[in-house]
């Protein structure tokens, strides 16, 4: 085994114990979320349709990193286990099965489960800033992002194909630097709003710190689902054989971020876009309010100067007219 290979081999052994971690967090994350969504006080102050919804959509997002992970490590077993006598070792056995079907299933989940978060993610970008404009480029992105992502699993999924290699390493790197791209745009959008409404209404009118913490700022934003995406496309780009760690950290977060905002979501700690309408409505009301003030300040302290300066002439006047009928005596 080649030292490259060794180190390939190596990260993919730790990205599967990762991927392993993190799906117990997925879990618990998830019946978090049902928990939340099945308790009754929840069920008297929200709709049950959007309940449905998100029910579905976390069931969605656990089925496809299930499958992710399972994948991932059937391939591991059948590798380092069932075939490790394999002619030519493991290296051997992983660029002639590198396509193998379940490994295609693997890459199509990864796929629909990058689709689902970042559609969700411009749908929360809408929601807070409630202008259809500010998201129809990442919608032009994100349509752009899944042409690429189907041709890409083609590639990949053919027969002798390699995910890490040829024609679909290519379209990986322009698949994933869509992806990335698409994703830090939308979570800038979410954070530099966030941060905005905080910085000019927090000090005026106040904001609970349940939606002002960086914990939530960060979740609310998905940073997190953005940072892991960012290192896994560096490192795929410049071609290191640590790429899959951070392929298989970046998947997991791809299922992990949005159903962290899910949770907020449901139990009424994320941004809506009546707060955000309030909020905004609030620093329009506060700075109307400042300049009625101002103006009131300013016409009190013109009328005072007014009345002191007429004072001052009728004085003046009448000292003057004093002076004229001593001066007649």
């Amino acid at each position: 085994m080649s030292e490259s290979q060794a180190t390939f081999q190596n990260a993919f052994y730790i990205g599967n114990n990762f991927n392993a971690i993190l799906y117990g967090v997925e879990l618990v994350l998830y019946f978090m979320t049902v928990r939340a969504m099945f308790n009754p006080k929840h069920r008297q102050m929200h709709s049950r349709g959007s309940d449905k919804f998100f029910v579905f959509f976390s069931t969605a997002l656990l089925c496809l990193n299930t499958i992710f992970v399972a994948t991932e490590a059937v391939f591991g077993q059948e590798m380092w286990v069932v075939h490790a006598d394999y002619p030519g070792g493991q290296d051997a056995y992983l660029d002639d099965f590198a396509a193998v079907w379940y490994q295609t299933l693997g890459t199509a989940a990864s796929i629909v489960l990058n689709l689902l978060s970042d559609g969700l993610l411009i749908y929360r970008c809408w929601i807070i800033w409630d202008d259809i404009r500010v998201v129809m480029f990442p919608i032009v992105l994100y349509l752009g992002t899944f042409s690429v992502g189907i041709v890409q699993l083609y590639e990949s999924g053919r027969p002798n194909a390699n995910y890490f290699a040829g024609l679909a390493k290519q379209l990986g790197i322009s698949y994933t630097s869509c992806v990335i791209s698409l994703n830090l745009i939308v979570s800038g959008l979410i954070f530099g709003r966030i941060l905005y409404l905080i910085r000019r209404v927090a000090h005026i009118v106040g904001v609970d710190r349940e939606y002002t913490t960086a914990a939530a700022i960060l979740v609310e934003s998905a940073a997190l689902y953005s940072l892991t995406g960012i290192a896994y496309l560096v490192s795929f780009a410049i071609e290191s054989q640590t790429s899959i760690f951070f392929l298989s950290v970046y998947v997991m977060m791809t299922c992990i971020a949005p159903q962290m905002i899910i949770l907020r979501v449901v139990v009424g700690r994320a941004w809506t876009r009546e707060r955000s309408a309030m909020t905004s409505t609030n620093l329009e009301f506060t700075k109307s309010a400042q300049n009625a003030t101002e103006t009131r300040l300013e016409f009190g302290a013109d009328e005072s100067n007014a009345v002191k300066h007429s004072g001052f002439v009728t004085t003046q006047q009448s000292d003057s007219s004093t002076v004229d009928v001593v001066e007649a005596v």
